[in-house]
């Protein structure tokens, strides 16, 4: 219990200091300048509470030569203007002037995604110095780089997602479309829009101009017509923005079944005295699921086969879910001849995967989510693996997962490894929010496999060239790459590179996967259900 309490307060300790931005000094700059830091504007425009970060660890550990960039230099998340579910897009100023990083790029684009699949209204608070010239070579021209924001921009229109955009600082050069392709668009006195600013005006035409005069709110207000608000301060903008989207009208709502939400019967924190990642203490997956749903009833669907893999139906914030988890309890199984064997807990056998395979066709049949939470191993290998299909088993829990319709919400609870990771509806099968607890440990194989895999290799290589090493420097070469693999696994790693939309405390896991549920249940439109050629 102890030691996953600890790995929380780390992590939220962590989140403090991201929050911090460019820091004190940074933070009166933007004071000094009558403006207000992203998270104060974020405070200012939501519903008191409802804000609910994502991608905070962006960037976490990255950039290190440049002072690094806290946050990836934006903030972002999903948060409530008089209720209304929206996501905002916030430029952190204190950052490097909200300068874009290949990291802010990849941030705002993932947002933009969130939004795109569930349908979300957005904001956007703008306040940046466009790209981060030093690195410009990795945030210009690629499919998840700077251009692909204002492409979302006119995909999100078209689709009729609600854009809004306030210009509360600089908003130059290419980063001026952003604004500009929103259905909304506010400035604040003092900040500036122009594709280009006054001192390469004057170096490219021999232009003298003024900022205010070249785009100032009064210029985009009175003469261009650019500008629907012009506001005096961040303070009046915020204020517009929840006046505008007071009068919004309602859409149609998704299919998604839901009740009013029921409490757990059991208490989430005793979570922390179940959960145990140590593979010698293997835990009950089902005594975690019944502290998340609702009433702490599971109706578990095949529970006599297929036993490492839980399968069943729940409520979860009063929505109905389908729920696939990795079971660790090692479990006694009979084959087809009457045998009997030990299944390793966190591993996927024949049968787990062909149940699991129904099962998500079942629930994509009847219009359920789908909440997966990740333990897992890897597939079941060696002889009597192949003989049974395992292959075949787990390209159907694969084609099923990938062919899904529904939502799908993924939490990463411990090990995350290999093909396991992908039948599991890892980052790659499209799911709506990646979360983890922060043990989660996200790789092709744990670090113990891996350093074995690599040092062997290694020592094969030096063989080859006729060098021996001693006991005590294979030891040193085991640690050296256990050490690297580990550090690779962590999930702030992974979060760092938005392979992890948020790390999570395991007894707000019910609150994190009901904000998931109610932003999926803003897109209204359940594409129909293929899975193409099964193997049988």
């Amino acid at each position: 219990m102890r030691f996953l309490a600890d790995m929380v307060s780390q992590v939220r300790n962590e989140e403090e200091k991201i929050r911090e931005g460019g820091g004190a000094k940074a933070i009166e700059s933007q004071h000094n300048k009558g403006r207000l830091t992203a998270r104060e504007r974020i405070g200012l425009l939501v519903d008191p509470a409802s804000f609910f970060e994502i991608g905070s660890f962006a960037a976490y550990g990255m950039y290190e030569e440049w002072g690094g960039a806290p946050s990836a230099g934006v903030v972002t998340g999903l948060g409530r203007i008089h209720t209304r579910l929206v996501m905002i897009i916030a430029n952190d100023a204190t950052v490097k002037a909200g300068a874009f990083f290949p990291m802010t790029s990849k941030k705002v684009i993932r947002a933009q995604n969130v939004a795109i699949e569930n349908r979300i209204p957005t904001m956007y608070l703008v306040d940046s110095a466009g790209v981060f010239l030093p690195l410009q070579e990795d945030v210009f021209p690629d499919t998840d780089d700077f251009g692909r924001v204002f492409r979302n921009n006119a995909v999100m229109s078209a689709m009729g997602i609600p854009q809004i955009a306030a210009i509360m600082g600089m908003c130059v050069a290419g980063g001026g479309y952003l604004p500009v392709m929103c259905d909304h668009v506010l400035m604040t006195d003092g900040s500036g829009l122009f594709l280009a600013g006054p001192a390469l005006v004057q170096a490219a035409i021999g232009q003298k101009v003024s900022a205010e005069e070249l785009g100032g709110a009064a210029m985009h207000s009175a003469i261009s017509g650019t500008v629907d608000f012009r506001e005096a301060n961040d303070e009046a903008c915020l204020a517009r923005i929840r006046a505008i989207v007071e009068k919004w009208g309602y859409r149609r709502q998704s299919p998604w079944d839901r009740k009013k939400p029921e409490e757990p019967a059991l208490a989430a924190e005793e979570i922390y005295g179940i959960y145990d990642s140590s593979p010698g203490r293997p835990y009950d997956m089902k005594e975690i699921i019944a502290r998340i749903v609702d009433g702490s009833r599971f109706d578990e669907y095949k529970p006599e086969y297929g036993k490492t893999l839980i399968c069943g139906y729940a409520r979860i914030g009063g929505f109905a879910v389908g729920l696939v988890a990795n079971q660790k309890l090692h479990a006694q199984a009979t084959d087809h001849e009457g045998h009997k064997r030990l299944e390793f807990g966190g591993v996927i056998y024949t049968e787990s995967a062909e149940k699991a395979a129904r099962f998500i066709m079942d629930c994509n049949q009847n219009l359920i989510p789908l909440v997966f939470f990740h333990d897992v191993n890897g597939f079941m290998v060696g002889r009597d693996a192949e003989w049974s299909g395992i292959i075949k088993a787990g390209a159907k829990m694969v084609n099923a997962v990938a062919n899904s319709v529904v939502p799908k919400i993924t939490v990463i609870v411990g090990g995350s490894f290999g093909a396991g990771h992908y039948a599991m509806c890892g980052k790659a099968y499209d799911p709506r929010f990646v979360f983890a607890w922060p043990t989660a440990r996200y790789a092709v194989m744990s670090g113990d496999s891996a350093a074995s895999v690599l040092v062997e290799i290694k020592l094969k290589q030096l063989e080859r060239g006729g060098k021996k090493l001693g006991e005590e420097e294979k030891k040193e070469l085991y640690e050296a790459t256990k050490r690297t693999y580990d550090e690779q696994t962590d999930p702030r790693y992974g979060a760092a590179r938005l392979w992890i939309d948020k790390i999570i405390d395991p007894a707000e896991t019910r609150d994190a996967i009901t904000q998931a549920l109610e932003a999926a249940a803003l897109n209204p439109d359940v594409p129909e259900f293929k899975v193409g050629v099964l193997q049988t």
